[in-house]
């Protein structure tokens, strides 16, 4: 049976879910960051505790920063900035968000930004609209108003930069989520463009001896390298002998095994298990359980699907959820 937990506002345009705090965040188009709690321990509906304005334009996506340095959101809006906010306790029932710092817009916008705790820090990296990826790193811990520009390069296997001008409707962004990596770590990243080069989901992994970031991998077939790329997840690692992760393009859900050692190239070995006919339009966003063995989608025909394999690999739709009228 189903049940509405909250109801958001008719300006609604963008939410985030919080695993670890049990919240959620949603943007609207006039600018207004509103968070929703639970209304008891073992209530299953929620209601806004908080509305801040954080722009005059619309907020599209908003990230939860990872729970070990509290509560706070990024928010991408419209015209292409991006601010993180935090929210402080007082001695009242409603909490205030205040502003920790604010990434001004340009005619370069940032279109997706993920974080990453490292050993020591948290490190954010930011995809934009000329086909280039931002790695912050926060300079205290304890403080998320200041950040240090790490590295900036495109999403390109050559090390020579496109030149002229770049357009990137989208991109798709995801550190390895899995436990006990090295301090760089590695992401996949891949764009909605109209230069092929930077289409292609690449994994990007820090090279400690250089001091520099490296393409490790090409997800995609030699006939499929330009297609643009939707959506990519990677899955948790929990014992497999390979890293999975999921590339949606117009062609479909990829699933593919990346290999966890280099080979004598510096490159990591692939393999394209499975394409997923997934959505009747554009996927719009994917979501590996904490198992790493269930992938979610959903996409413009409003459809929510499960998918998993089977005891000899064969990847199937498990569930579709269908949009209610």
């Amino acid at each position: 049976m189903e049940k509405s937990v909250a109801t958001l506002g008719k300006g609604a345009a963008s939410t985030a879910w919080n695993f670890a705090g049990d919240r959620l965040a949603a943007g609207s188009v006039d600018g207004v960051l509103s968070i929703f709690d639970s209304s008891g321990p073992a209530s299953s509906s929620f209601s806004c505790t908080s509305s801040t304005k954080v722009h005059e334009a619309s907020i599209l996506k908003i990230i939860w920063v990872p729970p070990e340095f509290g509560d706070a959101v990024a928010c991408i809006c419209e015209d292409g900035s991006f601010s993180l906010w935090e929210e402080l306790a007082d001695d009242t029932l409603h909490a205030q968000w205040k502003l920790a710092q604010r990434f001004k817009g340009t005619s370069i916008k940032v279109l997706d930004l993920q974080f990453r705790v490292s050993a020591s820090s948290l490190k954010m990296a930011a995809a934009f609209s000329n086909g280039y990826v931002k790695i912050y790193e926060v300079t205290n811990p304890l403080e998320l108003k200041d950040w240090q520009l790490k590295a900036e390069f495109q999403n390109v296997l050559d090390s020579v930069s496109l030149s002229g001008k770049v357009s990137c409707k989208s991109a798709s962004l995801c550190w390895n989520p899995s436990t006990g990596q090295a301090e760089g770590s590695c992401f996949i990243m891949g764009f909605r463009s109209d230069s092929p080069q930077l289409n292609s989901a690449k994994v990007w992994e820090f090279d400690q001896l250089h001091q520099r970031w490296l393409p490790v991998a090409e997800l995609a077939l030699p006939e499929d390298k330009g297609d643009p790329v939707l959506g990519v997840a990677w899955a948790p690692n929990i014992g497999r002998p390979y890293e999975l992760i999921a590339v949606a393009t117009q062609r479909g859900i990829a699933i593919w095994h990346l290999g966890l050692t280099a080979e004598l190239d510096g490159r990591l070995s692939t393999e394209r298990v499975a394409l997923l006919s997934a959505h009747e339009g554009e996927v719009w966003q994917l979501e590996w359980d904490m198992s790493g063995m269930t992938l979610a989608s959903s996409g413009s025909d409003g459809a929510v699907k499960l998918w998993q394999a089977n005891l000899n690999g064969i990847w199937k739709g498990q569930a579709t959820f269908l949009p209610t009228s």
